[in-house]
């Protein structure tokens, strides 16, 4: 073998190595960490008879996730008959938006996103309607479930 040959396996060697190496830090980052399903876990917020009759009623609430507790809030909704509940997350850049009972309008304070009482987008550049969260009521308590 001469010296061409030598050093020209030696560069390829070289880069094969470094597109492995290279190859599994992007499969590193790109692959989720956790394979498991984030699961639905219900959370009670108030009781029965706390529930508005109609309009939005904001509720705070707190729940373990890993070694920390999370603190947030939700609206409680009862509008035409029905009973939801709405993620206070503008779906713009993750603000948290306001329920203006004057206006009748949930409102995002930092770029000026608009949604009706039913949570869709009335004006602003909020892309899609505000999240819906799974609501049930049980036992005289209202849970709303939250993703963990």
């Amino acid at each position: 073998m001469n010296r061409r040959r030598f050093l020209a396996s030696i560069i390829k060697g070289f880069f094969t190595g470094a597109a492995v190496v290279y190859t599994s830090f992007v499969f590193a980052f790109l692959y989720p960490s956790r394979l498991r399903e984030k699961v639905v876990r219900f959370i009670p917020v108030l009781e029965e008879d706390a529930l508005p009759r109609r309009g939005v009623k904001t509720v705070l609430f707190s729940y373990p996730f890993r070694k920390h507790q999370v603190h947030t809030r939700a609206f409680i909704v009862r509008h035409r008959g029905e009973l939801f509940a709405l993620s206070p997350v503008c779906t713009h850049l993750g603000c948290m938006v306001n329920w203006h009972r004057g206006k009748g309008q949930f409102l995002c304070p930092c770029h000026g996103g608009k949604y009706d009482i039913e949570g869709r987008v009335v004006g602003g550049p909020p892309p899609r309607p505000l999240s819906r969260l799974p609501l049930r009521v049980e036992k005289g308590k209202v849970l709303i479930g939250v993703k963990v």
